[in-house]
């Protein structure tokens, strides 16, 4: 790994540039291949009901070769993601003690665990925020295809929700420093303190989370709310559609739902971006 003075998200994606950026492509190509199963079996669906045998089985077998596709990029991304990211956490935790070797063992030990999570982001939170990213693209290109005003609801949808997240942004930075910091303090409780202080500790860490869970709970309530509103407002609007076959039918609702899915995966992983931004600036305190 080439040497660096700070350890975030970006410095660690500058210097594994390939390597990320090989795990990135097959996540593209997977969740490409995955959003693109409800069209098909649409299409696969219209196919049986009024077409001759032959546009049939054709129809079948590229959706079975959809599938095909999809299972075996997913078995190797995988496979190369444990051996990537497995090295990536050894050198981040060595530069990570060696930036610190002038900070208390417990200070270190929590920020050695800490600098972990920036690896574990990249490797088990940030390919479904590619997903999800690729889902609401790809359903709201399909849909607006349908009827341009499916696109739109949807396109408004995503802004609104954007909108609520940007404004707990900073509250989540406050109430994740709180927790880390007292998360810090816990080696010097088990070792220098009595066991009454160890309850102490235990009750402000509790209290911390419970304070975080809380916020997170606001935030879900206010964008299923807008995705309510959203999933309503598609199913009034498929009367627009002319004439939808069976198959459409199913596309559009499906793509509503896929819209929903990949929407609620958005609060999860910007609220863990906004605890490793944090994470970074205590990191880089010299």
């Amino acid at each position: 790994m080439a040497k660096t003075s700070t350890i975030t998200l970006s410095s660690i994606l500058t210097n594994h540039k390939r390597q990320v950026g090989a795990t990135w492509l097959m996540v593209i190509i997977e969740n490409v291949l995955m959003a693109l199963l409800p069209l098909f079996i649409g299409y696969s669906i219209d196919s049986l009901m009024t077409k001759s045998d032959a546009q049939q089985t054709h129809d079948v077998y590229v959706l079975a070769g959809l599938l095909t596709g999809l299972i075996a990029v997913s078995i190797v991304r995988r496979l190369y993601d444990t051996r990537i990211y497995g090295g990536i956490r050894i050198e981040i935790g060595l530069q990570t003690h060696a930036q610190l070797a002038q900070h208390p063992v417990a200070t270190r030990n929590a920020r050695l665990d800490m600098s972990r999570e920036l690896v574990d982001f990249l490797e088990d939170e940030l390919p479904p925020l590619l997903t999800a990213a690729i889902q609401l693209s790809v359903s709201i290109i399909i849909l607006a295809n349908f009827n341009q005003w499916l696109g739109v609801s949807a396109v408004a949808a995503g802004c609104i929700m954007l909108l609520i997240y940007s404004a707990f942004h900073q509250h989540f930075i406050r109430l994740n420093a709180a927790l880390n910091t007292q998360m810090e303090r816990q080696v010097k409780v088990l070792t220098l303190m009595p066991l009454g202080a160890l309850r102490v500790h235990l009750e402000k860490l509790n209290s911390r989370e419970i304070h975080l869970s809380d916020t997170e709970a606001y935030v879900y309530g206010l964008i299923f709310l807008v995705l309510f509103g959203f999933v309503i407002t598609n199913l009034l609007l498929t009367t627009q559609v002319t004439d939808p076959s069976a198959g459409e039918l199913f596309s559009i609702v499906t793509y509503s739902l896929e819209f929903v899915e990949a929407a609620i995966l958005l609060p999860i992983t910007l609220q863990t971006f906004s605890r490793l931004s944090e994470i970074s600036q205590r990191l880089n305190v010299s």
